[in-house]
């Protein structure tokens, strides 16, 4: 959601006329382009970003291979890091711009949606950088690998783990077992009389 208003209201409303009679558009960060070309190109990675890993956490589960899901794994934790880097420049480079403008009267139209872009890259930051920490955490727990078995364990710490199954002991001469639901209960079966005593 940061990333959706940051690089929108960059987008919306940080493209302004310096006075009202110059037709050309104008970044509003100090009329630098590539302030608001990079605020926009990060934006728009988070976003993908946060759409491909959301898809990936929801068939997390169904992926049967360890290697597999360690690599998501690790795969999160480094998006996670480079995207914190990535809204630190930015929140750094626009915060940087920004100091640096003059405001005239076209420019103070776009100010707010140019303090919510800063703003919200900055909020960024903290979000990507837990991200890549509940990442790491995440990766640390599979080097036991049960973040990667296939099987649940129990959720009690303390619980022992499960044994193989062990059974009664003797085994069983009867080799064969009719299907169930298929024997016909008859009352008198044809051919048998019942003795008179």
């Amino acid at each position: 959601i940061f990333s959706i208003v940051v690089f929108g209201s960059i987008v919306n409303e940080c493209y302004v006329n310096k006075d009202g009679r110059d037709p050309e558009l104008l970044c509003i960060f100090n009329e630098n382009e590539s302030a608001c070309s990079y605020g926009i190109a990060v934006g728009i990675i988070a976003f993908f970003g946060c759409i491909f890993f959301f898809i990936v956490d929801l068939y997390f589960q169904q992926i049967s291979s360890v290697k597999d899901r360690k690599r998501a794994v690790l795969l999160d934790l480094g998006f996670s890091g480079f995207l914190a880097f990535l809204w630190f420049v930015a929140f750094c480079f626009l915060a940087n711009q920004w100091q640096r403008t003059t405001l005239t009267r076209g420019f103070a139209q776009g100010a707010d949606a140019a303090r919510a872009a800063i703003t919200f890259s900055f909020f960024s930051i903290i979000v990507w950088v837990v991200l890549a920490v509940r990442a790491l955490q995440r990766y640390r727990l599979g080097t036991d690998m049960s973040l990667f078995a296939t099987d649940q364990f129990p959720a009690e710490p303390a619980a022992p783990y499960p044994g193989y199954p062990v059974g009664s002991g003797t085994e069983s001469t009867e080799t064969y077992q009719s299907p169930p639901f298929t024997e016909t209960l008859e009352a008198n079966p044809k051919g048998y009389q019942v003795p008179a005593y």
